[in-house]
């Protein structure tokens, strides 16, 4: 455990943000520089097989030392961080025996307690934050610490007896779009965990089902001296749009299974103007019915304003992973019973959000998603638990062992 928070320190250095709006795979150079390190790391405590493959990923594998077959696990955490806050320049601050006050991150930004209460639960631990100027990269370098972490403690102790474990560092989670790519055959696991979530304890095996939708609105743009019974506001139109979809389906008044339609970016010109959304369920029903209420929207302001004026282009991006794992839910019993033994309290939540399980699940690979001790991901009040990384590093150890027993 030594050197757990010495590599977290050091990957979060690393600027490895991904970019949606690249056409390179993986969607950025940082990446695959990050990539190059791990991999010589890998090298260099002693696992097997280390590579990194055209699309980015880093796969390695440690060799069974058993004389039985028992199941290959695999463990993967992703190497971006999110493209939508500055994951430049990171200056982690480290408070010890932290003593349940606010933390003042810099002159102008405080992580207060009357906003983030949970923080009051690791009073006495070491607690990692930002400098109040980027996010910290927990999300999910954290999760590379772990594994790493996990992989040299096996190493350096092998009376310890294990089957094969097969890890994965992947790009381009944030941007969902890392494993699409993600050859599942040639990693060549039974199931699979990832390491990026959030407070310890967690374990989740369900996850939205998610779609994107992009919606165009066209007008007319004349002088606004003469625009009387011409002119056409592109802007308005999909302000009106917007204000027909249910307030009470929207992030900021939902949580648990909740779905929600979400405005994330909205260009208005006159003359046209553009909105995209995300659309979230974990039911399939639900699911289904968000979508068939855009097209109505759509179909209802063409019939007000003329075909044409609103054009929709919408796709789905991941599926619930729990229809897959369902069918291996020892992998989640395993789990659970893992963070048991050790004494933590096990919290089996639904995931609000994405993660590389979800693909990788429907292509083969059933893998729900442990904790990683963070909290606040992707902006400036992102802070991670020092004892959380070395409870989900035990986790990983103890998941590995009771497989080793079956």
């Amino acid at each position: 455990m030594s050197k757990l928070l010495e590599r977290f320190l050091g990957y979060v250095k690393y600027d490895t943000q991904s970019d949606e709006a690249s056409s390179t795979l993986p969607s950025t150079k940082s990446q695959l520089e990050f990539g190059k390190v791990l991999l010589e790391e890998l090298k260099s405590i002693g696992m097997s097989d280390v590579k990194v493959d055209e699309m980015g990923f880093v796969i390695a594998t440690l060799p069974s030392n058993m004389d039985k077959e028992v199941p290959t696990v695999g463990f993967l955490a992703h190497m971006d961080t999110a493209p939508d806050y500055s994951g430049k320049n990171v200056n982690p601050q480290i408070i010890e025996n932290y003593g349940g006050e606010d933390i003042k991150l810099n002159e102008d930004t405080t992580l207060a307690v009357k906003d983030f209460p949970e923080i009051k639960k690791y009073v006495g631990k070491t607690i990692i934050t930002t400098d109040g100027t980027t996010l910290l990269g927990g999300d999910d370098k954290a999760g590379i610490a772990e594994i790493m972490t996990a992989m040299e403690y096996l190493i350096n102790n092998p009376e310890i007896k294990h089957g094969t474990i097969k890890v994965a560092f992947t790009p381009d989670e944030e941007i969902g779009t890392g494993c699409n790519n993600f050859n599942v055959p040639a990693f060549n696991a039974d199931f699979a965990y990832t390491l990026d979530g959030g407070e310890v304890g967690e374990i989740s095996y369900e996850t939205f089902n998610a779609a994107g939708a992009v919606v165009t609105f066209n007008g007319v743009n004349v002088h606004p001296g003469s625009a009387k019974g011409k002119m056409k506001h592109s802007g308005i139109i999909a302000m009106e749009f917007f204000n027909e979809l249910p307030e009470n389906q929207r992030p900021e008044t939902t949580e648990g299974y909740d779905g929600f339609f979400m405005l994330t970016d909205m260009n208005v010109t006159v003359e046209k103007s553009v909105q995209e959304y995300i659309i979230r369920d974990f039911d399939m029903d639900k699911f289904k019915a968000k979508k068939a209420t855009m097209e109505a929207l759509v179909k209802k302001y063409n019939e007000k304003y003329g075909e044409g004026t609103v054009v929709l282009d919408m796709s789905d991006t991941y599926y619930n992973m729990a229809e897959k794992i369902k069918e291996q839910y020892h992998i989640v019993e395993t789990a659970v019973e893992a963070i048991k033994s050790l004494e933590i309290e096990a919290l089996v939540l639904p995931i609000r959000g994405g993660t590389d399980g979800s693909k990788l699940s429907f292509k083969g690979l059933p893998t729900p998603n442990l904790f990683t001790g963070g909290h606040n991901f992707h902006g400036k009040f992102e802070y991670i638990v020092k004892e959380s990384m070395e409870s989900a590093v035990q986790v990983v150890l103890k998941i590995i062992e009771l497989y080793s027993n079956k």
